[in-house]
């Protein structure tokens, strides 16, 4: 069962390392898009985001620190998290975006370990068959989880930006395989960071 948990506004600027890693990030990730189009690939709000990953630590949301990004694209999310003190890692389908992820961790001295695959569970395909027809929801390839040798429910937070119309999908599928007591922290647009714990 799942509960609304509300994220507030950030209280403050993110630290320094943060605005240059997402400064950095964001000059790539324009470079990429010029190089090799990708039409649903779209970024968040990088220190919103950070600002909702400080929260659930100062909250006490994440005691033992592990965050995975589901559908991580330029592993922005899981590097942040990581200069925050999560240990952080993520999935994702597309193998370019992948290798871009591992370039931005490795350039910015971070452990971030990366998987190419689908962050969609053994056994979670039906769920996944209920979402409209997009893109960021591709099923296929190899569980990302097994790649990074784990399981979804040996993290405190799982952070993912799905597309409209798949959020309850995404909803669905951390009820059924996260921890009791871990929190889905979504980002919706428009400046909105969506918040859920099971309990």
């Amino acid at each position: 069962m799942l509960e609304s948990l509300e994220i507030p506004p950030p209280s403050s600027p993110p630290p320094d390392v943060v605005v240059a890693l997402v400064r950095e990030a964001y000059r790539r990730i324009d470079e990429f898009a010029r190089r090799t189009p990708r039409p649903g690939f779209v970024c968040c709000d990088a220190a919103l985001v950070c600002g909702g990953l400080q929260y659930l630590l100062e909250r006490g949301y994440a005691p033992d620190r592990r965050l995975i990004e589901w559908g991580s694209g330029f592993g922005i999310v899981a590097c942040v998290a990581r200069q925050l003190g999560y240990f952080s890692c993520g999935i994702e389908i597309d193998a370019e975006l992948v290798a871009e992820a591992e370039r931005l961790a490795a350039d910015h001295g971070l452990s971030v370990p990366f998987s190419c695959g689908t962050f969609i569970p053994e056994g979670g395909e039906e769920v996944a068959d209920r979402a409209v027809d997009t893109a960021w929801l591709e099923m296929g390839g190899a569980d990302g989880h097994d790649a990074l040798q784990c399981e979804p429910d040996e993290f405190n937070v799982v952070f993912a930006f799905p597309w409209p119309g798949d959020e309850e999908v995404v909803e669905t599928l951390f009820d059924r395989y996260a921890a009791t007591g871990a929190v889905l922290l979504t980002y919706r647009g428009q400046e909105s960071l969506v918040g859920h714990i099971k309990r």
